[in-house]
């Protein structure tokens, strides 16, 4: 298992795509679909209808990574989208547990779990403004 550093966001594509997608074609979803840098360092997954197969691209400096799962028996539990939701934010643990085959919707977060910082909470002197990886979603409130 790859070891990603605390800054890294892994993202889940929502829905079903097609395993047959190399390089370019993950590429391409990532930049198109998820709206975001395909080179950001970030973890991208998808999975196939059958959620039977899983891929993770990601770009580690100097090229990109393919892995690629395909489970013997069984199905990942894919964690169920929000109305318009084209991908869901990931924890670290998170991607263990899904990768270890457990169930993420039957996983309860204790009350001292680390939650998500956005980035108006943090001071704009330790932001990186130089590096835009994705370009945020429309939200409900933002329609």
């Amino acid at each position: 298992m790859f070891g990603f550093g605390a800054a890294t966001r892994i993202y889940l594509a929502v829905g079903a795509t097609d395993m047959r997608k190399g390089f370019e074609g993950l590429y391409g979803l990532v930049r198109d679909r998820l709206q975001c840098s395909p080179l950001s360092g970030h973890v991208f997954l998808f999975c196939n209808a059958a959620r039977n197969r899983l891929k993770l691209l990601v770009w580690d400096g100097s090229g990109l990574w393919i892995c690629a799962k395909k489970l013997a028996r069984g199905r990942f539990r894919w964690p169920e989208p929000q109305a318009g939701e084209v991908k869901v934010v990931l924890s670290h643990e998170e991607l263990a547990l899904l990768l270890g085959g457990i169930d993420l919707m039957q996983v309860r977060h204790r009350p001292w779990y680390r939650s998500q910082m956005d980035n108006d909470e943090v001071d704009s002197d330790r932001i990186n403004t130089a590096q835009n990886d994705c370009i945020p979603q429309l939200t409900s409130a933002t329609k």
